[in-house]
């Protein structure tokens, strides 16, 4: 038996940066985060155009659940690949098995076409899971417990509930979810934020605490759970010249946005 659990680790933290970031993050808010998720974010538009090409509701957010547990040693940028997805299934829906659609779209695709086997897998694990859902099943996780959503999808994969691909399914069902119910709901604050690479980079900047903690804290200091928070952080980390762009377009403070990056 060892003393560990009784230990409280002491991080090394640069106090006036975290002092600056909590502080612009209280200034910009939760309705910054969903500005930059539904007018700048170009997923979320190829969300739109692959809702506004589909016939069924269900269908659309079971895809959108389905490619985010995909979406991982991508070959291009983000934002091509989920463009790329939604340009498919609005012309080739899938007719029955979800896993069986990806069988013939990843091996051909240009932006994820790494480990294509090891992501059918993870499709075909998932895919029981996803077949038991009916809409108002999925209208109910979106409304009340988003949370419970992503405690499923982790026991599908047999994934811990902090892993990338779960919490990022949960944000893109939560895309999803205000297309198809047209009302936006909150993410939940017992969501952690997708520990990325650009998210460890910035997180090592302040502190050597582990990202998820770090970020857990963050949000209960702001009131900004950490999912927005990740969509606050996304402009200043990713730096692409259309997202800059749309951003000073829409959002009023925009430059405190950018000067997060800067800490």
């Amino acid at each position: 038996m060892t003393l560990d659990r009784f230990v409280k680790i002491k991080y090394r933290e640069n106090e006036e940066k975290t002092r600056k970031l909590i502080e612009g993050l209280k200034e910009l808010g939760i309705e910054c985060g969903r500005t930059i998720e539904e007018r700048v974010d170009l997923q979320f538009d190829a969300l739109r155009n692959l809702h506004e090409n589909l016939n069924s509701d269900e269908t659309f957010i079971k895809l959108v659940i389905a490619n985010s547990i995909v979406s991982y040693q991508l070959s291009g940028k983000g934002e091509d690949w989920w463009w790329e997805f939604s340009k498919y299934f609005s012309q080739n829906p899938p007719s029955n098995s979800i896993a069986e659609a990806y069988s013939e779209f990843l091996p051909a695709s240009r932006t994820n076409r790494r480990l294509v086997e090891g992501k059918l897998r993870r499709l075909k694990k998932l895919e029981p899971f996803l077949d038991s859902l009916t809409l108002p099943e999925l209208e109910k996780y979106y409304f009340e417990d988003m949370a419970g959503l992503r405690n499923d999808i982790a026991e599908a994969l047999g994934s811990p509930k902090s892993a990338k691909t779960v919490v990022f399914a949960v944000k893109m069902f939560g895309y999803a979810g205000r297309i198809a119910f047209e009302e936006f709901v909150p993410y939940p604050m017992e969501i952690d934020i997708p520990e990325d690479v650009r998210i460890k980079a910035y997180t090592e900047r302040i502190t050597n605490e582990p990202p998820v903690s770090f970020w857990r804290k963050v949000a209960q200091e702001t009131g900004i759970p950490p999912l927005h928070i990740d969509s606050i952080l996304w402009p200043v980390l990713g730096g692409k010249r259309e997202v800059m762009e749309r951003l000073k377009k829409v959002c009023e403070k925009w430059e405190l946005v950018l000067e997060r990056g800067n800490l």
